[in-house]
């Protein structure tokens, strides 16, 4: 069986989202047995020579976003609308056929672009093509629409029906957790493989080296103090209200806690209530964003910008106060570098990750004393903060490494083959 061409498939490949973070990871796993993947989206930051930007097909393009707001909020769309979402979805369609025959494509994945509707003329121009040609396609499910409250009311039922995600033969569908692959088979009867999220565990974090080792002085930070790492966006979904409570609430003027990210798109107003919240309850906030970035580079100042993989080892503890994720990228993560968690107990904690005995410090939440107490016994007690952090590591080898992700994709190749052409290694 020769290689094959794998064509990924979204919106965007850019950046540390979740979607192409996986992706790459899926991408990394292929290479190794001979498979050359090839990118197609509206944004981009893959090699050129392996990658065909549609501007229109990022969820980001004027004409997209003037489509969504539209669909979204009212129930009732105009002729126009309809028509102009199958004139961008016809216009599409078209550039799938090009990406196909320019790269030679076998294998089509479609990361999330069939399953949450942020750009629906592309999810109705892949479906379209899928019925056309009864191309081999796995459908990598991150985020559904119906998860979302912002999708509920809306004027375009009928596209989200047939194409988020659509229900055909040649397509094998992958979920992420488990209440993901028992909604998609009750709601659609599609059947999926449910494939994790992943970190290379079998390949343990690298030593700092010296670029990485001033992080915390150029932040301020003197050697006694206590980073509290909050690795996530700023956005109201994350709970990190929470987190300010949880230092309010230590009453050491050590602990500092320190943000990774930024806004987002959801402005600016959640961001301005959490610095008044800390300013009231005088905990030390601050948001390093600026400092941050998807790789170690200059900034504008001169200044130097750090990776996420940088800044992990300075965390002597990690929030994670989330009331709803997809998975947990920034939990495993904390795991992967070996730091102590305080985590809510949202819903993929506790069907997918919670059972496999991870030691962490749980949360219902609302702070009470039992957690406000385990947080001082973790942060007091190194040989018990030790053992948790060890345990945590050895779970996640097991459960969501990349051998895990190696031996799922082996099966999802070998249906379209006919070979198992993913051999473990």
């Amino acid at each position: 069986m020769r290689p094959q061409n794998i064509g990924f498939v979204s919106t965007r490949f850019a950046g540390t989202d979740g979607v192409s973070l996986e992706s790459a990871k899926w991408a990394e796993i292929l290479w190794h047995h001979k498979h050359v993947s090839y990118w197609y989206a509206g944004k981009l930051d893959r090699h050129p020579d392996i990658s065909m930007t549609v501007p229109e097909a990022f969820f980001g393009h004027p004409e997209n976003l003037a489509i969504n707001k539209e669909a979204f909020g009212r129930m009732r769309r105009s002729p126009d609308l309809t028509r102009r979402i199958n004139d961008m979805a016809a216009m599409l369609k078209r550039t799938l056929y090009d990406f196909v025959e320019r790269f030679n494509i076998d294998i089509m994945i479609a990361q999330n672009a069939l399953t949450i509707p942020m750009h629906i003329p592309l999810g109705i121009a892949l479906t379209n093509f899928i019925a056309e040609t009864e191309f081999p396609v796995i459908a990598h499910h991150h985020d559904f629409s119906w998860e979302r409250d912002r999708f509920s009311v809306n004027s375009v039922a009928d596209f989200l029906q047939m194409s988020f995600p659509p229900s055909l033969p040649s397509i094998q569908h992958v979920t992420i957790n488990t209440p993901a692959q028992q909604d998609l088979a009750h709601r659609k009867g599609c059947p999926s493989i449910l494939i994790p999220n992943v970190i290379d565990f079998e390949t343990p974090p690298p030593e700092q080296d010296e670029y990485a080792s001033d992080f915390r002085t150029e932040i301020g930070l003197t050697e006694d103090d206590i980073l509290v790492l909050q690795p996530t966006r700023v956005v109201p979904r994350k709970g990190i209200e929470q987190a300010i409570n949880l230092l309010a609430q230590l009453k050491d003027p050590r602990y500092k806690l320190v943000v990774t990210h930024e806004s987002g798109d959801e402005g600016d107003d959640y961001l301005n209530a959490l610095i008044y919240q800390a300013e009231q309850a005088g905990v030390d906030l601050r948001f390093a964003h600026t400092r941050i970035g998807d790789h170690r580079e200059e900034g504008p100042d001169g200044e130097k910008i750090y990776s996420l993989e940088d800044v992990y080892p300075h965390a002597d503890l990690v929030t994670y106060f989330s009331i709803y994720e997809g998975f947990g990228n920034a939990l495993l993560e904390a795991f992967y570098f070996k730091k102590p968690v305080v985590v809510n107990r949202y819903s993929i904690f506790i069907t997918d990750i919670e059972p496999r005995g991870f030691q962490v410090v749980t949360a219902e939440g609302i702070l009470t004393d039992r957690v406000i107490n385990h947080v001082r016994k973790v942060m007091d007690d190194a040989e018990y903060r030790e053992a948790m952090v060890e345990k945590n590591y050895e779970l996640s080898n097991l459960f969501f490494s990349y051998s895990v992700l190696r031996r799922k994709l082996r099966a999802l190749i070998c249906n379209v083959t006919g070979s198992d052409d993913l051999e473990a290694d």
